[in-house]
């Protein structure tokens, strides 16, 4: 008997009792059927590769779960993402820890990370960028709470060598090197903000992108601020280490914002009384008078200090300098060889101390024309133009929220589509604040920008946001969506976009007659479908 005539007798059948409705059952039957008939290998590979739904996948892992993710809401409170995530497996909680933005910047998905984390195939804990310090408090506290999948050793934090793979300029650990053409000033001068318009020269790169994807930057420390540390802890600039001077590293490789906990320690095993109580208060998460969220690294020196650490164990309770991410404003279609980023500098003071964006004011004020920066392309997963070029899009980007939209537009503009398109832009003022005036004009008259609606928050007596003028135009709103329009989002995630998104179920409930339950659903069927987009 050949082992294709060999009858079947250990097929397994899916259990009524498991996780999966009736279809699922009877898809994962046969499916199990006909696996069996594959070696173990070809099995793993089709397991390993994603053609199974989620659902199946974690069967066959074993831990039970049901591929659901309820936390993924930028949103949510990370409390609240941990209490939805109690009884899953670590891998799902690793997950909910995460920020949810998929942004890319850690180098994964906020799902494809936590599966690194527990695989140990990734053993750096501090790449969240938008998640922060609560992030990487909460990925330790879950790591030590399951020593079976944690690291034996302390968690590395260096750069990861780039995969035999990973093509150059298209991941973290393998930027490629572009030169910096400008950054002009496009907010008017009585305006609180400064906007730049920042240009860069991709020929000899042989990068490519389309509208949609991102652009990380490698930049460096403000010198003055560096300075300021290194005499916080009273050392010579010139210290060696691993090949470099103090001054040197601090400048280059190292994150001087947010104090890690480890600095927090190092403080409280070095210096006495009130100061080391405080210290390993804060390292323990705990916000002291307030103030935690006001501490920086030089901060945390001057206010825990005076202390002289060793240098070098000073730089091992840093955290690397990461690259930085901006949605790209341009497209190829219409500046080939050129990539545009819409770039917010960030100024501020605390406690009369000037504080500000270290990428940003980079861009702005310490690199020079023609100057060669580290960069990669990061792209983009899950926004971008729909596949039909006359599928109407709705866009909501208020302040640097446009640039992507900008890069849409302008990729629209240059291949002839004929598809409607809808900009919801918002700033403070008319009169300082509406960057890319002029060409959001033009594109209008030339049919590109179908409807081109404004918001500015301070030009009267009372607030007006995005959101104000989508309730104003609740009604032409649900036509573009009966007619098949994709919605996208690009802003701030914490505030903006949930309340556009309250805006649209407002809008599904007045215009298309639908309960709070329907129209939940209906925003939950867009973004499953790929009509509701977000980048934030």
């Amino acid at each position: 008997m050949t082992v294709q005539e060999r009858p079947r007798t250990d097929v397994p059948v899916i259990p009524e009792t498991a996780p999966f409705d009736e279809d699922q059952r009877a898809w994962l039957n046969g499916f199990f059927a006909g696996l069996l008939s594959l070696d173990s290998a070809a099995a793993s590979t089709v397991v390993a590769n994603g053609m199974l739904p989620p659902e199946a996948s974690n069967a066959i892992a074993g831990d039970g779960d049901d591929g659901e993710d309820p936390w993924h809401d930028p949103a949510m409170p990370i409390s609240e993402r941990m209490e939805l995530s109690e009884g899953r497996p670590v891998r799902r909680k690793l997950y909910a820890a995460m920020a949810q933005q998929d942004c890319g910047q850690c180098g994964y998905l906020c799902e494809s990370y936590a599966e690194a984390l527990v695989s140990g195939e990734e053993g750096r804990q501090n790449l969240c960028v938008p998640g922060g310090k609560e992030t990487t408090r909460m990925l330790k506290k879950l790591m030590e709470e399951a020593p079976d999948v944690a690291p034996s050793a302390e968690a590395d934090t260096t750069p990861a060598a780039p995969a035999a793979d990973v093509v150059p300029g298209y991941a973290r650990e393998a930027p490629v090197e572009a030169k910096f053409v400008s950054a002009t000033r496009i907010t008017g001068a009585s305006s609180e903000k400064d906007t730049r318009h920042v240009v860069f020269d991709l020929n000899g790169t042989d990068l490519d992108y389309v509208p949609g994807d991102s652009f990380g930057v490698y930049v460096t420390n403000e010198p003055s601020l560096v300075d300021d540390v290194i005499a916080a802890i009273d050392a010579p600039a010139d210290f060696p280490i691993a090949g470099k001077t103090l001054r040197q590293s601090l400048i280059e490789d190292y994150d001087l914002g947010v104090p890690p906990d480890q600095l927090f320690e190092l403080m409280g095993y070095i210096v006495g009384g009130d100061r080391r109580q405080k210290a390993k208060a804060l390292a323990k998460g705990e916000d002291i008078a307030g103030d935690a969220e006001t501490f920086d690294v030089l901060k945390t020196l001057q206010d825990l200090g005076p202390a002289r650490p060793d240098p070098e164990a000073f730089l091992e309770c840093l955290e690397p300098l990461q690259p930085r991410l901006y949605s790209i404003s341009s497209s190829p279609a219409a500046t080939p060889g050129e990539l545009h980023l819409t770039v917010d500098t960030v100024r501020y003071e605390i406690e009369g101390r000037k504080r500000i964006g270290v990428a940003s004011t980079f861009l702005a004020e310490r690199i020079t024309p023609g100057q060669s920066m580290k960069v990669y392309v990061q792209k983009a997963h899950g926004f971008a133009l729909p596949e039909k070029d006359e599928t109407p899009i709705i866009m909501v980007g208020p302040g640097t929220g446009v640039a992507p939209f900008r890069s849409f537009l302008w990729h629209r503009a240059s291949t002839a589509t004929k598809g409607k398109s809808w900009l919801f832009f918002g700033h403070q003022r008319e009169a300082s604040d509406f960057f890319y005036r002029d060409e959001l004009e033009k594109l209008t008259a030339d049919g590109v920008l179908t409807n081109l609606t404004t918001a500015w928050s301070r030009d009267g007596d009372k607030k007006v946001y995005v959101q104000d003028r989508m309730r104003e135009n609740a009604a032409e709103i649900w036509e573009w969506f009966e007619a098949g329009s994709h919605f996208y989002i690009c802003g701030d995630a914490k505030r903006m976009a949930k309340d556009v998104e309250t805006a649209l179920i407002e809008i599904a409930k007045s215009q298309g007659g639908k309960s709070d339950a329907e129209a939940g659903a209906f925003i939950k069927d867009l973004k499953a479908s790929g009509r509701y987009q977000t980048d934030v």
